[in-house]
């Protein structure tokens, strides 16, 4: 049975999160909602693996694109959802209520509605966005059909608070290696112990004092961090290899090849391999058509501290933002919920400024 669009979009929150749709496992979702727009006649739907486009051509002056991931991190016992009140506050509990199905909820119900809207719009619904990037919908719709990304502004519907949070940060993953030689442990010294020697690795990642930075009026914090360290092969010998991967969130202002260069010059004497890069995206607050935005939704921009698929559009030179429902600090979380107002304050103003109020 297809989706009840015409449902409020707190309902289509509970009825797509109630649909397990971890990373790869999206094809019921995408089904039912291809199933639930192919009929609008004011629609061209595409598809495309499990990202589905719809976009309407009414010959407006400008196009935006609005996009949102149909995916999840797995499920840990929070789903079916559930209303709950937190604070006197009533929320929709549950994985994905986040990141980002109410996004998507509110993007689903106004591409139903919105049959002529002030701007011409292409909604994008992919797959894969919680895992590498080979694989993320997005990504690779851009690679098959760069026609698709047309548009003179981007939407993101990742959570936000119901603000707008422009851009995002870099990110670049490392590993640090140290080595050594094995030997028993009851002899030690006739070995060289490399965990032993990742202790500088760790000193400077302890007084490292990452930079505040502005980037066309917004202020972003970027971060250097150990994530995972690993070394050992038993408990009787010296090992002779230690690694520590580091993740560097970098401010939109810094290219790729600056943020790997400040990660290798602050691990000078160590080996260092990059094993991922993404760069990020500039506020793209200074096109007009982003500032009309801002104001008809009467928010006071912010900025995004982590990476998003607003850096797609940003490379492409659309300027892009995100705009959706969720407190990004309960993103994944077990707790994860959503406030209802925040999605119904989320749709009316995306509303009012698609039609031109």
């Amino acid at each position: 049975m297809p989706l009840d669009l015409t449902a409020s979009a707190a309902d289509i929150t509970r009825a797509i999160c109630d649909i397990p749709s971890e990373s790869g496992s999206e094809a019921h979702l995408a089904d039912l909602i291809e199933e639930s727009i192919r009929g609008l006649a004011h629609l061209e739907v595409i598809r495309e693996g499990n990202t589905i486009v719809a976009r309407t051509h009414l010959g407006r002056a400008q196009r935006v694109a609005i996009a949102g991931h149909i995916d999840t991190v797995p499920i840990n016992g929070n789903v079916p959802t559930r209303d709950v009140e937190v604070d006197g506050v009533p929320m929709i509990w549950g994985r994905g209520t986040v990141d980002m199905k109410a996004g998507v909820a509110v993007q689903l119900k106004l591409a139903a509605e919105l049959v002529e809207p002030a701007v011409d719009i292409t909604w994008m619904w992919y797959d894969n966005e919680e895992v590498e990037a080979a694989r993320n919908g997005l990504k690779l719709l851009a690679e098959s059909r760069p026609d698709l990304f047309q548009a003179d502004f981007a939407i993101l519907g990742e959570p936000s608070n119901g603000e707008v949070e422009g851009g995002c940060n870099g990110t670049l993953r490392a590993v640090v290696r140290t080595t050594g030689v094995r030997a028993h442990s009851a002899r030690a010294w006739i070995g060289e112990n490399a965990i032993h020697r990742a202790a500088p690795i760790l000193a400077r990642l302890a007084e490292y004092r990452p930079r505040e930075i502005a980037v066309d009026g917004l202020d972003y914090r970027e971060g250097l961090n150990a994530v995972r360290i690993s070394g050992g092969i038993a408990g009787n010998v010296i090992p002779d290899l230690c690694e520590v991967e580091v993740n560097y969130r970098f401010a939109p202002s810094r290219s790729a090849a600056a943020a790997e260069a400040h990660v290798r010059n602050v691990f000078v004497g160590f080996d260092v391999e990059i094993t991922d890069v993404a760069e990020g995206a500039r506020p793209g607050l200074d096109a007009p058509i982003a500032q009309e935005f801002v104001t008809a939704v009467g928010a006071t921009p912010k900025p995004k501290y982590g990476w998003t698929d607003v850096a797609r559009f940003s490379a492409l030179g659309i300027p892009a933002v995100n705009y959706g429902p969720g407190d990004p600090h309960l993103a994944h979380h077990d707790e994860e919920r959503v406030p209802i107002a925040q999605i119904t304050a989320t749709e009316d103003g995306l509303r009012s400024w698609l039609r031109g109020a």
